[in-house]
């Protein structure tokens, strides 16, 4: 991946649309450059101008006659073409256009887009945007963009599809004291996106988190690919918006976004390690965690409070969050008891009761931070006539020295008697928050991104198959295609999983009813028929199946019935024959499909299948990109399938390796064939040394989508 060095460190910089009008945008960029303290080379570019902030104004790029990292573009979109042109005959390395009127106008802008990427292409320039509203790096310093004003130096990197939210962002910050190691406003990433800037922000020493707010991603498969090892060098905290339609429709006008589905988003972020949040208070109650706290070594909570209420709304919130209660030792509980009143609680959540002061606080802060089962520590404080906030602040701030290791967090519910309080423990680095929900939110973030980095370090990879295997795959697709179909014949896709090492019970096709009887025969009885028709989705509904079929009779009878009802059900509807498959033992049943996401490539699922798959809904999904056999193993146990398949209530335990192989050669299958939409293997029988699926049906692109 190409270094963005000289984009947030550049040695020099032009500004083009520069202007000494204060109304103009261009006049905010070269101020915002000047006031940051850039120590570079500065080059305004207007032809009307000689002087813009005392920099020396030049009529043209290719007048400088001098090295140029960075152009700031900010003149109308129509003759941008022809500056950027400019740029790159200059030999400038970086554009970043902040004039609006390309893709997210429509038709007009969407064509003016691309020609501004194939300038740059041309040239070998990199694009920021265009639509935005700049870049920002604290630590250059460099500010090269029309906000008012920069941020205070910090260790967040904070990177917007939207403008607008950057700058309010970055006016809220200011009220908070909120330091940031980096801005940047993506705008349409018509060439550097999303992953360019996380993977530039996870090489950056300044930064210690990475934030993102996200209306779309650009590549799927890169993302997955450049992200998770991002966040196994620092945490990236993620807001996707456009999680409903209507969003997902606002998102598209707001930048031509391309919308895939949110569960793929979902299942993509736990994939790569990215923290995902649903709110915009989330990410950066967050991000002050990550940046002044240790992470939790486990899920375990110890809470302290000198009221009950709070203290019960937070033990409801630990379970919510998916977090534990710390079960505190003897110990621990007898040193409580030899200090603390008789009427004190002593167990998780300690309360200390209304009338404690700051020196009773402490004797059960220390305690519960001295136990080993506890992981991290919320305080919470209520003002009484008896509080001591700022002493029993202090008092935490000794004590988050002595237990550096171990998160220590602070609700402080109340008002104007506990700002001081407050404000020693956020000058202390512990966040303080007026509730105890958004604490143990955050803590359970940050929980979080341990286990989804543990995760993530556990690779067993996909199995591979052979080059005749997939000549298999190959043939079988081409002639589907030649044919003008989409939808595989049962035969046909059963042909295709087997080449892959899928369990299927093997399925014939038989054109008439002699050669349904030959087949049968060979196959040995029971046997089922089903018909053979791309059009025909739900076979048993046209009377399109017959099974537990005993003999030679039967078989010549249940063919002849089948393609009777079809013909008078669905009259010109096209009939290959009669699929032939043998009928296999009863066993649990289980289901295995892949759709392909618009974003992020296909999307693995399985639960129970039959009948069950609509009724109880209990799927769990991976996606195949990146996909190894851990998160295989784990993504069957998250249903209530695996309760089933290990032996429930004293049946037989199922052969879970079989389904994990199944389900890993469909994923190699799907990564395999791109053309191919669609699996759905339903249902899988599990047995207690096998696993057999049943029925097979594969969607391929057609000859249309496959040329999109």
């Amino acid at each position: 991946m190409s270094s963005l060095q000289s984009l947030f460190k550049p040695n020099s910089i032009a500004v083009i649309g520069a202007s000494n009008n204060k109304e103009k945008i261009g006049y905010s960029i070269v101020e915002n450059i000047k006031n940051c303290g850039y120590s570079g080379a500065v080059y305004p570019i207007n032809p009307k101008e000689k002087e813009i902030l005392g920099y020396q104004c030049y009529p043209s790029i290719g007048e400088i006659g001098r090295p140029v990292d960075v152009a700031v573009i900010s003149i109308p979109a129509a003759p941008s073409l022809q500056v950027a042109r400019e740029c790159g005959q200059a030999g400038v390395k970086f554009l970043v256009v902040i004039t609006a009127g390309f893709k997210e106008i429509g038709e007009v802008g969407l064509k003016r887009e691309k020609e501004l990427l194939e300038i740059c292409r041309e040239y070998n320039m990199r694009l920021v945007g265009p639509n935005v509203v700049g870049i920002m790096d604290t630590h250059s310093p460099l500010n090269a963009s029309f906000a008012d004003g920069s941020p205070e130096k910090g260790e967040i990197a904070f990177i917007s599809q939207s403008g607008a939210m950057l700058l309010a962002i970055l006016d809220w910050s200011r009220s908070r004291g909120l330091g940031f190691s980096r801005f940047v406003s993506m705008g349409n990433k018509a060439d550097l996106n999303e992953v360019d800037f996380i993977w530039s922000a996870a090489e950056d020493p300044n930064t210690k988190v990475i934030l993102a707010y996200l209306e779309d991603v650009t590549d799927g498969k890169r993302f997955i690919q450049v992200v998770r090892e991002a966040s196994l060098k620092k945490p990236v905290i993620i807001l996707k918006s456009g999680t409903s339609s209507a969003g997902a429709r606002a998102a598209s006008s707001h930048t031509g976004a391309l919308a895939g589905s949110d569960l793929a988003y979902d299942v993509a972020f736990r994939q790569c390690g990215v923290i995902r949040v649903q709110e915009m208070s989330d990410l950066f109650d967050l991000a002050i965690s990550f940046i002044n706290q240790p992470v939790p070594a486990g899920d375990r909570v110890a809470i302290v409070t000198n009221s009950g209420g709070p203290g019960i709304i937070a033990t409801d919130s630990v379970e919510r969050n998916g977090l534990h209660m710390a079960r505190f030792s003897k110990e621990t509980i007898e040193k409580m008891r030899q200090h603390l009143p008789v009427e004190a609680s002593l167990y998780n959540p300690v309360d200390v009761l209304g009338d404690a002061r700051a020196d009773r606080f402490n004797v059960a802060l220390e305690a519960v931070l001295e136990d080993e089962q506890t992981d991290s520590l919320l305080l919470l404080l209520s003002p009484t006539a008896v509080t001591e906030p700022e002493k029993t602040a202090e008092s935490l701030v000794s004590l988050r020295k002595k237990y550096a290791s171990k998160p220590i967090f602070a609700s402080l519910t109340g008002g104007k008697r506990l700002e001081k309080g407050a404000r020693i423990l956020t000058q202390a680095g512990i966040p303080c928050f007026p509730f105890p929900e958004p604490a143990l939110k955050s803590i359970a973030g940050m929980v979080s991104y341990t286990r989804l980095r543990q995760k993530i370090q556990r690779r067993t990879p996909l199995p591979e198959v052979t080059e005749k295997a997939k000549a298999t795959v190959k043939a079988i697709l081409y002639d589907v295609m030649r044919d003008h179909r989409s939808v595989l014949l049962g035969n046909e896709a059963s042909q295709v999983a087997a080449a892959y090492g899928i369990p299927v019970a093997p399925i014939y096709l038989a054109k008439t009813p002699e050669e349904a009887i030959t087949i049968a025969d060979s196959l040995g009885y029971p046997i089922v028929l089903k018909v053979a028709s791309p059009k025909i989705i739900h076979k048993s509904d046209v009377g399109g199946v017959q099974v537990g079929l005993e003999n030679a009779a039967q078989v010549r009878e249940g063919y002849l019935k089948i393609m009777d009802s079809v013909s008078r059900l669905l009259p010109g509807t096209p009939v290959y024959g009669i699929e032939v498959q043998k009928m296999m033992p009863k066993g649990p049943e289980t289901i295995i499909g892949m759709t392909r996401d618009l974003q992020f490539g296909p999307l693995l699922a399985f639960g129970l299948g039959g009948i069950y798959v609509n009724l109880l809904k209990d799927v769990s999904f991976r996606l195949a990109e990146g996909l190894n056999m851990e998160e295989i193993e784990e993504m069957i146990t998250e249903t209530k399938a695996h309760t089933l398949l290990r032996g429930y209530r004293g049946s037989t335990p199922c052969d879970l390796c079989a389904i994990t192989e199944a389900l890993a050669r469909v994923a190699r299958l799907s990564l395999d064939f791109p053309e191919i939409k669609e699996i759905d293997l339903n249902p899988v029988i599990a047995y207690p040394d096998s696993a057999m699926a049943l029925d097979v049906k594969i969607t391929a692109a057609n000859e249309n989508e496959q040329e999109e």
